[in-house]
């Protein structure tokens, strides 16, 4: 028995799909196939149903093993969290997981606020995709994940198992680089397409920009140039006026109020969104719930 089988069963029994699970855990799809036949091995009992359609099914004994394997996973992840505190290697120190667009501007913002605090400790800030990102909370990597929180983001933290506290709100603003007029390089036009760089679409910015054009019923028409997925470079593209692109008004403020950056279109082409910080509902180190206390208290 391996405890990353374990973590395996119970992502392949949230997604309900062998290609998606994989894709989350980081392997290839025939890999995440052998280390789930080897759990069923172990087991001595099939616990999903091979070849039965989608989505997938568990097996009577896989519905009934689901809830050991939580409980055994959350048992022996607390279990070495608190060996590691008796040592008093993590006493003192607390992991923060996120994006990279949001610790150089949400995160940044708030650790200018506790400072103060953070000469009792040390953080370590973790920069992954919004996946990633989940999977070093729920694998006790990290004790906080601050995440983008969107409708059209789906975020597999269990309420039973984890807690929020929404630490800022912000937006996506449609930008083009400034002429010397104020006007923009680049605006949204009925009919030219208009110059576009694009995020990937398995980052969380690229997934809220390709909803809003889906089902925002004056969406533009764009003529796509490129795909990046870094909100940084997007951010120099657009002012070197490759294009326009949705920007994190937190990144690019700045740059409207100096005259670099115009609007491409009106504010009902903004994307609204939250940022939260999420943690586990189990005791984390003093430390780490003192950091807790404060964001908490600013809710």
């Amino acid at each position: 028995m391996q405890l990353k089988w374990l973590e395996d069963f119970i992502v392949l029994a949230q997604e309900r799909s062998f290609t998606r699970a994989a894709e989350l855990r980081h392997v290839t799809h025939p890999a995440f196939g052998r280390r789930i036949r080897a759990l069923e091995a172990w087991a001595g009992t099939p616990l999903v149903e091979h070849g039965g359609g989608s989505p997938l099914k568990l097996t009577p004994a896989g519905d009934a093993f689901l809830e050991t394997a939580e409980q055994l996973t959350r048992t022996l992840t607390q279990s070495r969290e608190e060996l590691q505190a008796l040592a008093g290697r993590h006493a003192r120190s607390v992991t923060l997981a996120t994006g990279r667009t949001l610790a150089r501007t949400v995160v940044a913002d708030w650790l200018m606020r506790v400072r103060a605090m953070l000469s009792g400790g040390e953080l370590h800030i973790m920069t992954s995709s919004l996946a990633e990102t989940v999977q070093a909370l729920q694998q006790g990597d990290a004790d906080f994940a601050v995440l983008f929180h969107h409708p059209a983001l789906v975020v597999p933290l269990d309420a039973r198992q984890y807690t929020h506290v929404t630490l800022a709100s912000d937006r996506l603003v449609p930008l083009s680089q400034a002429l010397s007029s104020g006007e923009p390089r680049y605006a949204f036009n009925e009919q030219v397409p208009t110059p576009y760089v694009a995020y990937e679409r398995s980052l969380a910015l690229g997934r809220l920009v390709e909803d809003h054009l889906a089902h925002h019923p004056a969406a533009p028409k764009l003529r796509r140039l490129m795909e990046c997925d870094s909100p940084d470079a997007h951010h120099e593209y657009v002012l070197k006026g490759l294009g326009m692109s949705w920007l994190p008004w937190s990144l690019a403020h700045e740059d409207v109020k100096a005259g670099r950056l115009a609007r491409a279109g009106d504010k009902r082409m903004d994307i609204r969104f939250d940022v939260r910080v999420y943690r586990p509902k189990r005791k984390l180190t003093p430390f780490a719930e003192a950091m807790w206390s404060q964001l908490a208290s600013r809710e």
